[in-house]
């Protein structure tokens, strides 16, 4: 039976859920609808708007590999706060972040859509500029959605950033410190395996995250989000079944996979794409110093990614019972 939301909801819920209504539709059929729009504008009179964009694009080209251009003023924006309060979703700080420094942040787990990372790395609705004052957050994503017209300016406005070398290092190399740059380690083979109660990540053969913080002398900063895999249900598509085999093959191929995810609705409860209400908190851990070693040999990237993981399970372990984690659980790394 379909359940209904009642006609008295507050107007602050209903803020809320329209908020993530939209953030929802940026992030899954945006990209689309820009490119649509940049290729449908050069077929009417408005075809000016495309070139000139064309011309702003070429020129602007690299930007999202030299540190992106974040715009405060987005990140700051009232409607994040309707988003943060629709799961909640809280920020924990662990330990100080010496602004003098640059950090590499591993983000886990990844979840359907980030949800966590997004709300916390790329706006300022949970206060992260208040909890670790002098440090900018960057949060990398697909290469992919950085060749998109229109959308790319969009993102880049968060202080997204893309996931390879070049803008890593970027990153990590500015003089001066006060930087962090996360990376969701798991990737989109993690949010394939994302669902309520799960704490399945994809960490043991990531090791390129830690190979640049040697190279760069960044600590790695563990960071953990608990409710994470909570607010989206998925499709059952366990290894072997026809539905994994075409999201590991669709992965294969354009590097991008689709979790077939589901939760409530807007106007009821029982179905839709509507996230559930369900808490979340990011834990921010003790930062893990690292030594500079421009070329790193295999013995010292596994000596620190082992002990990464080990700092991270630690997190885990140290936090999960305030966050109604069963005290048996603990995290299956693959």
């Amino acid at each position: 039976m379909v359940k209904f939301a009642p006609l008295s909801v507050p107007w602050e819920r209903r803020l809320q859920t329209f908020v993530v209504l939209q953030w929802i539709f940026s992030f899954v059929v945006l990209a689309q609808i820009c490119i649509a729009v940049f290729i449908g504008l050069l077929f009417t009179r408005f075809w000016i708007f495309s070139v000139l964009y064309a011309v702003w694009w070429y020129l602007d080209l690299s930007k999202p590999w030299r540190g992106g251009r974040r715009s405060e003023a987005l990140r700051r924006c009232i409607i994040w706060r309707y988003m943060k309060d629709y799961f909640p979703i809280l920020l924990v700080k662990t330990a100080h972040l010496d602004p003098s420094r640059n950090y590499l942040a591993g983000f886990h787990p990844h979840g359907v859509l980030a949800t966590g990372a997004f709300t916390n790395l790329c706006t300022e609705s949970t206060g992260f500029s208040s909890l670790f004052p002098g440090i900018r957050p960057h949060l990398m994503m697909l290469n992919l959605w950085f060749w998109t017209p229109f959308f790319r300016d969009y993102i880049m406005s968060g202080g997204l950033v893309p996931v390879d070398k070049e803008s890593a290092a970027h990153i990590l190399s500015r003089e001066g410190g006060g930087n962090l740059m996360a990376i969701i380690v798991g990737g989109v083979q993690e949010a394939l395996d994302s669902r309520p109660g799960g704490y399945k990540l994809v960490l043991r053969n990531r090791k390129g995250f830690i190979r640049l913080a040697l190279m760069h002398g960044a600590a790695l900063v563990p960071i953990f989000s608990f409710g994470e895999n909570d607010v989206f249900k998925q499709v059952e598509n366990s290894p072997g079944s026809w539905v994994r085999w075409f999201q590991d093959r669709l992965q294969k191929i354009v590097r991008v996979s689709i979790p077939l995810f589901y939760g409530r609705g807007v106007f009821q409860y029982s179905f839709g794409l509507m996230p559930y209400r369900r808490p979340i908190t990011t834990v921010v851990g003790k930062p893990i110093e690292v030594q500079k070693t421009p070329y790193p040999s295999q013995e010292e990237v596994d000596r620190l990614h082992q002990c990464y993981m080990k700092e991270l399970e630690n997190l885990f372990e140290a936090h999960k019972l305030k966050y109604n984690v069963p005290r048996d659980q603990h995290l299956e790394i693959c």
